[in-house]
């Protein structure tokens, strides 16, 4: 009778698990270090209950680049995904460079409701970002 008990206890908490609401979901601004607006990631839900980020926005003015290092327009490439939930993070997830075609792992921190620390690693070497969420107003005007 206890095994039929702990199959149940663990598929209540997988669904509880898959029916929170994803946190980092909305349209995030991405700055350089020098706190220029790059890009505005949109992210959803990839089907699954785990982040997926587009990009819906560059800043013309920040390059005169329209497609990533492999010709594919950056309107619409998907540059964040692959990840899994641990307590608060979001960890063991890919991000995608397009100017140089690289592909890092990356890690997702909700800071507060407006701040999202994105981290990427190559190997040891890390790199974070701060994205602050687009307001919505702003968000519903971005083409």
């Amino acid at each position: 009778m206890r095994i039929p008990l702990i199959i149940l206890l663990a598929a209540l908490f997988s669904a509880q698990a898959h029916a929170a609401p994803l946190d980092v979901e909305g349209t995030w601004i991405a700055m350089s270090r020098g706190d220029r607006v790059l890009s505005h990631v949109k992210i959803a839900d990839c089907g699954d209950g785990t982040p997926c980020g587009t990009l819906v926005y560059v800043d013309p003015n920040g390059t005169d680049q329209t497609t990533d290092a492999h010709s594919r327009p950056l309107i619409g490439a998907r540059i964040i995904g692959g990840f899994a939930r641990k307590g608060d993070t979001w960890h063991q997830g890919w991000i995608y460079n397009p100017e140089d075609g690289k592909t890092f792992a990356c890690a997702l921190q909700l800071d507060d409701s407006q701040t999202l620390t994105v981290t990427g690693c190559l190997g040891p070497f890390c790199r974070t970002n701060i994205w602050k969420r687009l307001p919505t107003s702003a968000a519903s005007a971005t083409p």
